[in-house]
């Protein structure tokens, strides 16, 4: 199979996968993340196979958007022989996607230039007026707040406590999406992040301003 038809099928697969995701790791984050990663392997000279499908499948084996992360990496590596990757492909992607996710910040480095992209491209999506808007879908679908000034902000957590301890929209901000910026591999990252960083702060300032004192 060429890599245009091994993406083009992966991109139909992975679409009809999330059909029902409404936590903000939906067919559109994938669609965003991917065009992003992309383009950002087209400038550092990255292996666009690796790069492309790895953006496309990411979600699928973590843990907010499938119940077992075992069976959705069963799964994924199964499609991945049905289209007929190669080993060597398909061990690099899922490297990748088993170690990109912020996690509380306790993951690795990643140690490719495919995997620092991807990571980089993910973040971003994470960043802005869309990462704003998918912080507090998500917060919604966990049923937690959109602010609560009695919630302090968890500065180190394990996995279990940045997944399902109490927390808000707003205190997210602070432990995670504030971070990002000084974690992107890339200089295009660093770049984009520096950009929607600023972008997040503004509105943060007007947020507080709106919400006033209780």
């Amino acid at each position: 199979m060429k890599q245009t038809e091994m993406i083009n099928k992966t991109k139909q697969w992975v679409k009809n996968q999330l059909l029902e995701e409404k936590t903000g790791h939906d067919w559109q984050h994938i669609r965003r993340v991917t065009k992003q990663a992309e383009e950002m392997a087209e400038v550092e000279g990255a292996d666009k196979l690796v790069v492309t499908l790895a953006a496309l499948t990411h979600d699928l084996i973590d843990d907010k958007v499938v119940e077992s992360e075992e069976q959705g990496l069963q799964m994924v590596n199964q499609w991945f022989s049905e289209i007929g990757l190669s080993d060597t492909e398909r061990n690099h992607i899922i490297n990748i996607i088993t170690s990109m996710s912020f996690k509380g910040g306790n993951n690795k480095a990643m140690t490719t230039l495919e995997g620092k992209i991807v990571q980089d491209a993910d973040r971003l999506d994470a960043l802005g007026a869309i990462g704003i808007a998918r912080t507090f879908i998500y917060s919604g679908s966990k049923g937690q707040p959109m602010y609560d000034p009695a919630l302090s902000v968890r500065d180190s957590m394990t996995l279990e406590e940045y997944r399902n301890g109490q927390s808000s929209a707003i205190n997210h901000f602070y432990e995670k999406l504030l971070k990002l910026k000084d974690l992107m591999n890339t200089e295009e990252g660093k770049r984009i992040a520096s950009v929607r960083h600023t972008f997040m702060e503004e509105f943060l300032e007007q947020f507080y301003d709106e919400w006033g004192n209780e």
